[in-house]
């Protein structure tokens, strides 16, 4: 691992553990270990039905695009993790990941990926966790989440 990429990644952990402690209850319902996976090596499948991966590609990790998403990421993970958001990163273009080969990524991008498995937003810049949220607060299988989530 690049020490530019750990260093961007223990950034992030203070944010998951302000948005593990807000709240007994909150900490139980939600899971902030491992919500952000580097150079994941799985294959979507392992997701279906219980997370929505959010990729993040880039050609290196010095990329300031890559870095700009990353933050970006961080800054909100809360809000992430309550839509059952995993973020996996792929910043090895020459390790043909099995990620690569099915999502065909040039250069830096972002993909939204359904609880389905279906490709749900490709994005060649970095986006606001806002612009995210709104997308997803628009799925079905989002919107029935929310409704059961009132009616328990």
């Amino acid at each position: 691992m690049k020490p530019i990429l750990a260093l961007v990644l223990t950034a992030f952990l203070p944010c998951a553990t302000i948005a593990a402690g807000a709240s007994a209850e909150e900490a139980t319902t939600t899971d902030t270990t491992g919500w952000i996976q580097p150079e994941y090596k799985g294959d979507l499948s392992d997701f279906l039905w219980h997370k929505r991966p959010v990729v993040v590609f880039a050609d290196s990790p010095e990329d300031p695009r890559f870095h700009d998403q990353m933050e970006r990421l961080a800054k909100r993970a809360a809000d992430l993790l309550d839509r059952d958001v995993v973020v996996l990163t792929d910043t090895d273009p020459s390790a043909r990941s099995d990620l690569r080969k099915k999502l065909r990524p040039r250069g830096f991008m972002l993909v939204l990926v359904g609880k389905d498995g279906g490709v749900k937003l490709r994005k060649p810049h970095p986006w606001t966790v806002r612009e995210l949220t709104r997308t997803i607060d628009k799925f079905p299988s989002r919107l029935r989440e929310v409704e059961e989530r009132r009616g328990s």
